[in-house]
């Protein structure tokens, strides 16, 4: 099946499509990328989601709004990838939306919301939408992230017992393929998945505030390169509760925010904009690192847009110390494009009428099929047989 999966993460920069033909050979999900196109949200957009993101208040209309219109830019990214990745054949769409708010209470999440009217993609298209894939996995108790383990788990297993993977988006999550040492009561090992905390979330807030929205994000790692940690905001950062937590958690921009940072910030008003940001790099790079070495990971396999930060790199190698740290591009997953490829995969999952949540990576009850249907006008995929959940996954190239 010839699917494209649409993800845009919570520094809601871009919309990224990642096309790839999918199938399965016994208990082997094979996957063949077959490329990406992005395209970055207009300017007038992303000022409306972030304006609209908690804890800003918004109104049933601006939802409204923002719904349709984020729906309609997933599409036009969908038809894009369909005609210059797939030559017009793309039978399935996956589309993760723009997450506006993920309702956690104490250890709960109670609930989540993604906008991106699916409609909008299904119309442009004509190809079937999946799409509210974290619902489902909320409602049978779980935290409905991270779901890219379910990718993990099936990509990594059987690596080596020590192999976690990294996601450095706006927050940073770890899948655990192998487990965590006693990960159950028994000690029988399982795999395991949480948000670490902030990845980019609050670099991005620090550098969007003290240049008044003149730049989103630290280009290149140069204001963190430029700047150095201070140790009192940095230990005072690290007392937060979210990192004491036990796993599964999951967190966001609800928590991590502007007025979470400023509220930080108070009595350091004559920090350098260069020594704020390198502090959140190393809060970052800390927190990363000390939920790695709790997995007692030998080896990180890391994607997102983090790697293209230099100087997070370098503080990372140097919290992880002996810890390999390895790019998903060096394993056939190119890390620009690893997210969106997990949301195809799980799309996939979801039109076979297969798990795609792993339970003891998001704390649910059970397993469950993610998502809703959308049909377009080319009608359901046509599936001549459910095959078994598969157990591994192999990537092949074209």
């Amino acid at each position: 099946m010839r699917v494209i999966g649409l993800m845009s993460g919570t520094s809601y920069d871009a919309i990224d499509a990642a096309a790839a033909d999918i199938r399965i050979d016994g208990d082997t999900l094979v996957l063949t990328p077959l490329g990406m196109v992005s395209e970055p949200y207009s300017g007038e957009l992303r000022a409306a989601v972030a304006a609209a993101v908690p804890p800003a208040s918004t109104t049933v209309g601006q939802i409204c709004q923002l719904d349709t219109e984020i729906g309609q830019a997933f599409a036009a990214v969908a038809a894009r990838a369909n005609e210059e990745l797939c030559g017009g054949s793309a039978e399935l769409i996956s589309s993760h939306g723009q997450t506006m708010f993920h309702w956690v209470e104490g250890a709960q999440v109670k609930g989540t919301l993604q906008l991106g009217q699916p409609a909008w993609i299904a119309e442009k298209t004509g190809c079937t939408v999946v799409s509210d894939l974290r619902s489902r996995d909320v409602a049978t108790g779980g935290q409905g992230a991270p779901l890219v383990s379910a990718f993990d788990v099936l990509w990594l297993n059987g690596r080596t017992s020590g192999t976690v993977a990294l996601k450095l988006g706006g927050i940073a999550n770890v899948t655990a393929p192998g487990g965590a040492p006693s990960s159950t009561a028994d000690g029988a090992a399982v795999p395991i998945a949480f948000d670490t905390g902030p990845a980019n979330a609050l670099i991005d807030a620090a550098v969007s505030e003290f240049t008044a929205g003149e730049q989103w994000f630290d280009l290149g790692g140069a204001l963190g390169a430029a700047g150095t940690p201070n140790v009192d905001l940095l230990a005072q950062l690290l007392s937060e509760p979210y990192y004491a937590q036990p796993a599964p958690k999951s967190t966001g921009k609800e928590l991590f925010h502007r007025d979470y940072l400023l509220a930080a910030l108070r009595g350091y008003e004559s920090l350098s904009l260069a020594d704020i940001v390198a502090t959140l790099t190393a809060l970052t790079a800390r927190t990363v690192a000390d939920s790695v070495k709790a997995l007692a990971a030998t080896e990180v396999v890391v994607s997102g847009g983090g790697t293209k930060n230099p100087t997070l790199m370098a503080m990372l190698r140097d919290e992880l110390g002996d810890i390999a740290l390895v790019s998903s591009d060096e394993l056939g997953v190119t890390s620009d494009i690893k997210e969106a490829l997990a949301f195809a995969v799980l799309g996939f999952l979801t039109a076979h009428g297969l798990p795609g949540s792993i339970a003891s990576c998001t704390g649910a009850r059970h397993a469950s099929v993610l998502g809703s249907l959308t049909p377009g006008s080319r009608g359901l995929p046509r599936i001549t047989s459910v095959p078994s959940a598969p157990k591994t996954m192999r990537i092949e190239a074209l």
